[in-house]
């Protein structure tokens, strides 16, 4: 690693960070001059193309996946970190996949299931554009389904919990005791 200041070849490393973006943020200490400098680490992945609607493929760019997801996301209480996090699992999702091409109906479906669990509002206003609502109809459809998926997995977590409470429960009720 070249020193900033002096162009000195060896520098040795004070401190290594992971950061939420996947890179590794080093404190570095230049041995020729001494002044200190940060570099980051980033993983060089394999590039992978999007096939759009129309056919054409073109670059995946993580900069319009965050920006499309930035603009459903705003107003809401969903934060910058949140949305660097999110596009982190849609890209890990895809590169798991181990396609070098993936459809944008697959990256936005990604997108869709991970914008769910995170924001209810940002998901529908993602939907609108990524599903090309054309009338009230579409958003109707769409609630409701959100509505049914919500409601469903309350359930389920309150039936969770009362498994879990019956169980912790079941050892200290007086059923079974000899009087």
């Amino acid at each position: 690693m070249f020193c900033p200041f002096c162009n000195h070849r060896e520098s040795r490393v004070l401190e290594s960070r992971l950061t939420t973006e996947n890179s590794v943020r080093r404190r570095r200490e230049c041995e020729g001059c001494g002044k200190r400098f940060t570099t980051f680490e980033k993983l060089e992945v394999i590039q992978f193309l999007v096939v759009k609607r129309s056919g054409i493929r073109e670059p995946y760019t993580r900069e319009k996946l965050r920006a499309g997801l930035s603009r459903a996301c705003a107003k809401t209480t969903v934060t910058a970190e949140q949305i660097d996090d999110l596009v982190d699992t849609v890209e890990n999702e895809l590169l798991a996949s181990g396609r070098r091409e993936v459809s944008s109906s697959m990256l936005g479906e990604i997108a869709l299931t991970c914008l769910s669990r995170l924001d209810q509002v940002a998901y529908v206003r993602f939907a609108s554009v990524y599903r090309q609502f054309r009338s009230i109809e579409d958003f109707i459809s769409e609630l409701t389904n959100l509505k049914d998926r919500s409601a469903s997995q309350a359930a389920a977590q309150s039936s969770s919990k009362n498994v879990e409470a019956a169980t912790i429960s079941g050892g200290k009720s007086g059923a079974g005791r000899d009087s």
